[in-house]
């Protein structure tokens, strides 16, 4: 198309729009105009389907409503573009830069495309493309309720970019750049974030259900009332992150052994039955207050759970992973915590001692249960004023632990260390003869 053709188009196109005589919609199907300078045009219901705008200057263009299915947009500057309910299904728009632009409620998932062939009476076919948005810029792009369901956003930049409500399931974000975005609401079920930069992102009540979050930068990041069942969160950094999760959020299975659980207590065993959570992803799970006494939590992945207050007394917790999770105030009394991993774990104000045994009457029998920890980790923990009196803690690691008032008599701290640990106001046993065997 030559520039004289292409200008004729543009201006009869702003008559159609203003209803005026003579005008009539702009028709830039398949199109070829790579390179042109179209800054600032008004194409807004334009028909630019499969039209090739690589390499164009469209900034501060208005595509609003625009047809652009299946377009070609590679590395065009869209800067400050208004692409407001566009259709950009299977659009290709690898390192596009859209910094600024309004993409709200645009639809850029994959489309399906007639292509000639040997199938079919007709000898066509469908051939399904996916929205190829990799490397693109979306900096501070507003794309409020865009559906990008499945498309490829490897490596892309949306810094800043408001994508409150926006749909994207399935979809690749592998490696992303998205510190401070706005993703509430937003539909991420199944979608790859692995290693993306997230930090300071909202994700407030944002569907992330089998969600890959593997190695992702979750710091400071708001995830308050965000889904998070089957998400893998391996490696993933979430310092200073608001990861709450309530049960709601966890399987039914979970749910239902909770439930079943509390009504064991409440009953003393007489209804409903111990909660058996072996080996459960519990992470990030807000139990606080709970009574989960008596329950077995061998193995599970309690990391950055939220249990401050929580009874836990007698619970089976044995080689869990606890890293990073709030104890504070908690009771565990006589809990099997050995070999467990509790770096990073707030256990501040929390009982870790031992309970005395009641017998079928209900009456103490004198005999008393300590707390196991034996080869547990608690590397960089905080135990201010924990109380770990009779606490079974040989073997422990307490490495640059806060252990500031910490109640540490009558405990067996065989072979533990402390090394780096705050000591200060802590009451320690004597240390062990190291003649006994």
């Amino acid at each position: 198309m030559t520039p004289h053709e292409l200008v004729a188009v543009l201006e009869k196109h702003e008559r159609w729009l203003k209803n005026k005589s003579g005008g009539s919609r702009a028709n830039l199907t398949m199109a070829n105009m790579e390179g042109s300078n179209l800054s600032g045009v008004n194409l807004a219901q334009g028909k630019l389907s499969g039209a090739n705008l690589s390499h164009c200057d469209l900034s501060n263009a208005n595509l609003s409503t625009a047809d652009l299915f299946a377009a070609h947009l590679t590395k065009a500057d869209l800067s400050g573009c208004n692409l407001y309910r566009a259709d950009l299904r299977g659009a290709h728009m690898r390192g596009a830069k859209l910094k600024r632009a309004i993409l709200r409620e645009a639809d850029l998932r994959g489309g399906a495309l007639l292509y000639g062939g040997q199938g079919g009476k007709s000898g066509k076919g469908l051939d399904f493309v996916r929205s190829d948005l990799s490397g693109t810029d979306f900096d501070d792009a507003s794309l409020t309720n865009a559906n990008l369901s499945g498309a490829d956003l490897t490596d892309v930049s949306m810094n800043g970019a408001d994508c409150e409500g926006a749909l994207l399931t399935g979809a690749t974000l592998m490696r992303a750049s998205m510190k401070s975005c706005n993703l509430a609401r937003a539909d991420l079920r199944g979608s790859n974030l692995s290693g993306v930069n997230l930090q300071g992102a909202v994700l407030r009540d944002a569907n992330l259900t089998g969600a890959m979050l593997a190695g992702a930068n979750l710091r400071n990041a708001d995830l308050q009332g965000a889904k998070l069942e089957g998400a893998d969160l391996a490696g993933a950094d979430t310092t200073g992150a608001n990861l709450a999760r309530s049960a709601d959020n966890f399987s039914v299975q979970i749910q239902q052994a909770l439930h079943s659980h509390y009504t064991w207590i409440n009953t003393n065993g007489t209804m409903g039955a111990r909660a058996d959570l072996t080996g459960t992803d519990l992470s990030h799970i807000d139990l606080t207050g709970v009574n989960l006494s008596g329950a077995n939590l061998k193995r599970a992945n309690l990391s950055g759970a939220k249990m401050r207050e929580a009874l836990l007394i007698m619970c089976d917790i044995s080689e869990a992973v606890l890293a990073d999770a709030d104890f504070s105030a908690a009771i565990l009394d006589g809990a099997n915590l050995r070999g467990a991993n509790m770096d990073g774990i707030r256990l501040d104000g929390a009982g870790v001692g031992w309970v005395d045994i009641k017998g079928p009457d209900g009456q103490p029998t004198g005999r008393l249960w300590a707390a196991n920890l034996t080869g547990a980790r608690l590397t960089g923990s905080s135990c201010v004023r924990t109380n770990l009196r009779g606490a079974n803690l040989s073997d422990c690691d307490f490495s640059n632990a806060n252990l500031t008032g910490a109640i540490l008599s009558d405990a067996n701290i065989r072979d533990a260390k402390f090394s780096g640990a705050n000591l200060t106001g802590a009451s320690l046993p004597p240390p062990p003869d190291p003649d006994d065997d």
